[in-house]
């Protein structure tokens, strides 16, 4: 059990950077400057608990910790860089008073760092401005400090400079964090009121809530209700994080830790949600965050039918501490009974698919991923479509329309021309360049994002040998030329195959997808027919060969007419077996559609 807390003691911050600049190093860094832990606990990425963070090197969830500092509590939440993550930071924003903004002193401001700071900007939080890695021989300092100038528009005479790895600077931050950074408003004599910024499931314990208190205090029996659910509970138990769970007797006042009161459906719980008093209720909840929109969407079906129930408990849980994900049921003719998943991008569907494999022990076989378009009907009303298969016919709409980006690409000066192609390849329309400095520039396009959700990023690392960054924001809907392109195997359509193309692009992607999945399809007893068609036109075919097998291996000569009679009785066996014969798809053929170049 711990003392009551003066609020004014108290820092709430978060770190935000571009991915691989250094936030769960310096975090690392703190814990281990302040003595939260010890040499011999320390690990890398301390922060980071989940076994796809560490193998990854990414930070993929936002994590709590309390750090004692100079007679002052900082509670610190690391957040991710990736931009498939940004809605994680956005989460963290909400429990904290200002920033730590972390520039690496090698690579300069990119994409990400952008981005992030006008996320801190829009909140109006204190920031620090931090250069880190300076231990790196390719650091320079005047170089960054004039990106943070112009792009960033920031006073860099208050620059900090840091390196996680020799420890340089750890203390200057927090210092500056206790001065500048103010302690949080609040008032504990007015009802409890207190943000839901993350959660997760226990199988023993339920639904541990995490939250930030603005308001009031919350004790151990206090019976607490979720404004937004109106559900109703008893606290068994408050804790903080430093960095494990450790109990405490209340929180206060802008304090951070967790709650956990025997909360068994995880459906009760919403990220962003107030908690406050069932017998003494806050007047008003606290600012809700934005909704989350999903840009990409895909199919999980489990390969065993039999695993249903399961995948859809576990997608429930993971629901549960990432509400920037959702799901609903749908059925496919082809795969079974499965649900339609919608993601923040393509980074973090792959996250979700390996949590559920490792996590939950499912195989499962996922869908090529699409966006959201939106049409607009023959009698005036409007679809979005996830699937498409729900594509309506053309006779029954008026216009296709699919979702646009603002993309900011930076980029080293002599990489400007294989970017512009690429982006120009991509339907991409130029906006603007803005040049950083001498050797680096920012290209600003506006794309359609199923142009962008595949391979974009990679390309981008692949021809700036790894200098290059982007990051993106939606825009709105544009109408274009758009064709849903299905794929038939043996004459029947394969709906988990459908796409939706640019129609001046579809005959060029069906040829390349029917070749691919030539490749990718075993070979089976009877000759297998690939084709891409668009309505009823075929725009593309190829087969797989029947796999012969020798019927005659047997005979050592005699008459030929015995061979003869074999043959025909195997030729008779392959055309019934064409006729009643399904082909097997493995997931690879699933997932080629990603691989179209």
């Amino acid at each position: 059990m711990t003392k009551k807390i003066d609020k004014s003691k108290i820092r709430n911050f978060s770190i935000i950077a571009h991915i691989d600049h250094g936030k769960s190093s310096i975090a690392d860094r703190f814990l281990l400057a302040t003595k939260v832990i010890t040499q011999r606990e320390f690990r890398d990425q301390m922060l980071d608990d989940m076994d796809l963070e560490r193998e990854r090197g990414i930070t993929i969830k936002a994590r709590a910790v309390r750090i004692p500092y100079g007679g002052h509590w900082l509670n610190l939440i690391d957040t991710p860089g990736h931009v498939d993550f940004n809605y994680e930071v956005s989460k963290s924003l909400a429990a904290c008073e200002g920033v730590i903004l972390l520039v690496d002193g090698s690579q300069g401001v990119e994409a990400q760092t952008v981005s992030n700071y006008y996320l801190a900007k829009a909140r109006d939080m204190v920031m620090i401005p931090v250069v880190t890695k300076i231990d790196l021989p390719a650091t320079d300092l005047n170089r960054v400090e004039e990106q943070i100038k112009s792009v960033l528009k920031l006073d860099t005479s208050h620059i900090l400079l840091s390196s996680a790895k020799t420890g340089e600077g750890v203390e200057d931050i927090l210092d500056r964090i206790i001065a500048v950074i103010p302690p949080p408003e609040g008032d504990e004599n007015k009802p409890l009121k207190a943000l839901i910024f993350d959660s997760k499931f226990d199988v023993y314990r339920g639904v541990i809530v995490y939250i930030r208190v603005f308001d009031g205090v919350c004790k151990p029996h206090d019976v607490i209700t979720m404004m937004a659910a109106g559900k109703s509970y008893e606290v068994e138990e408050l804790g903080v994080f430093n960095p494990y769970m450790h109990k405490v007797s209340s929180l206060g006042v802008g304090e951070v830790g967790y709650v956990i009161a025997n909360i068994k459906e995880v459906a009760d719980v919403k990220i962003g949600d107030t908690v406050t008093l069932a017998n003494r209720p806050a007047a008003l909840p606290c600012e809700r965050y934005k909704e989350v929109q999903p840009m990409v969407f895909c199919g999980m079906y489990p390969i065993n039918a039999k695993d249903f129930d399961v995948l859809r408990d576990a997608l429930s849980k993971l629901q549960l501490n990432d509400s920037s994900f959702l799901f609903e049921p749908e059925s496919s003719k082809s795969l079974g009974f499965g649900f339609r998943c919608g993601f923040l991008g393509l980074l973090h569907m792959e996250i979700v698919q390996e949590r559920l494999e490792r996590e939950f022990d499912l195989n499962l076989i996922i869908t090529a991923p699409n966006v959201v378009y939106r049409v607009v009907k023959t009698d005036a009303s409007v679809l979005f479509i996830d699937n498409p298969t729900k594509l309506p016919p053309p006779n029954e709409r008026e216009a296709v329309e699919e979702p646009y980006i603002k993309a900011n690409v930076l980029v080293p000066v002599g990489s400007i021309g294989d970017i512009m192609k690429l982006c120009q390849d991509r339907r991409g329309e130029y906006i603007s360049t803005e040049y950083l400095d001498t050797e680096r520039v920012m290209l600003v396009y506006e794309l359609p994002l199923s142009e962008i959700v595949m391979d974009f990023y990679d390309k981008i690392k692949s021809m700036t040998s790894g200098y290059g960054s982007f990051n993106y924001e939606f825009i709105g809907y544009k109408k274009s030329k758009l064709v849903r392109m299905d794929i038939l195997i043996n004459g029947d359509v394969v709906d988990a195959l459908s796409t939706i193309v640019f129609k001046e692009s579809a005959y060029y992607r069906g040829r390349t997808l029917v070749t691919k999945m030539k490749e990718v399809i075993p070979r089976q007893l009877f000759e297998v027919v690939v084709q891409a068609a668009i309505g009823s036109k075929i725009i593309a075919r190829d087969s797989i060969k029947a796999l012969r097998k020798d019927v005659t291996s047997k005979c050592y000569g005699g008459d030929i007419t015995r061979k003869r009679k074999l043959w025909e009785k195997q030729k008779e066996g392959k055309k019934r077996m064409k006729k009643v014969g399904k082909v097997d798809l493995p997931q690879e053929a699933f997932i080629t559609v990603l691989r179209i170049d």
